[in-house]
Formats: C-alpha cells, structure tokens, sequence
C-alpha cells in the first residue's frame, strides 16, 4: 500500500457501517484500511487482478559481513 488514495464519497446503510466498523475494531484497524482490506479480498475472490507496487519490507535488514 502506501503512495496516494482515491478520496472517494461512499454513501453506506448504516447497519453495514457498522458491521464494518466492529470487524475493523476486532482486527484493529482503522475503519478506512477495514474497507479497504475486504474490497481486496473481493476481488480476489472473484479472480480480480490488482495492479498493486511491491509492499515495503519492514524490519532490521539482514546482517552483512
């Protein structure tokens, strides 16, 4: 992820919304980055193919000689 986002208006029944807003919480996220996560496993479930940058490797680098 990371580098910019679509702003995008979206207009939602407030029982989802807050189905939404409790899974974001039981997995720690942001309600932002819950919606986010589940239109990715959407459209991988359908076979949908992101046009994704490769994630930033986090962590110590591994150690030279």
């Amino acid at each position: 992820m990371g580098g910019e986002r679509k702003a995008y208006p979206l207009r939602v029944d407030p029982g989802l919304w807050a189905a939404v807003e409790r899974c974001a919480a039981a997995e720690l996220r942001s309600t932002n980055a819950q919606v986010e996560c589940l239109l990715r496993e959407a459209l991988k479930a359908r076979g949908v193919k992101l046009d994704m940058p490769t994630p930033i490797k986090r962590g110590r680098p591994p150690k030279g000689d």
